[in-house]
C-alpha cells in the first residue's frame, strides 16, 4: 500500500487576478486547503422591488395565467413587461 501523497501547500498572491488565474487552472487537490474557513459573500440584488396597485380581477386573471404557464406571477408579470417593451422597440426601430 502506497502511502499518501503530501499535499502542496497552497500558494499566497499579491492580486485578486492572479488568485483568479491560480484557480481556473490548478488542480485544486492537490493543495493543502485546510487552513481555509468559509466565508458568506452577499451579492448586489440584481432586481429592484416594486409595489403597485392593480384591480384584483387583473391580479387574479394574471395569477390565474401564470399558474396555467407553471411560474410565479410576478415572474409573468416580468417577462409580459419585457416582451411589451421588446416590441414597442421593433415598431420605433
Amino acid at each position: 500500500m502506497t502511502a499518501p501523497k503530501a499535499l502542496k501547500p497552497f500558494p499566497v498572491f499579491a492580486t485578486d487576478q492572479e488568485a483568479e488565474d491560480f484557480v481556473d487552472h490548478a488542480d485544486l487537490t492537490e493543495y493543502d486547503l485546510s487552513s481555509f474557513e468559509p466565508v458568506r459573500f452577499e451579492f448586489k440584488a440584481k432586481t429592484a422591488t416594486i409595489s403597485m396597485r392593480v384591480p384584483q380581477d387583473l391580479l387574479d386573471a394574471v395569477k390565474s395565467r401564470a399558474g396555467r404557464e407553471g411560474i410565479p406571477y410576478q415572474s409573468f408579470i416580468r417577462r409580459t413587461l419585457e416582451n411589451a417593451l421588446a416590441r414597442e422597440g421593433k415598431k420605433t426601430a
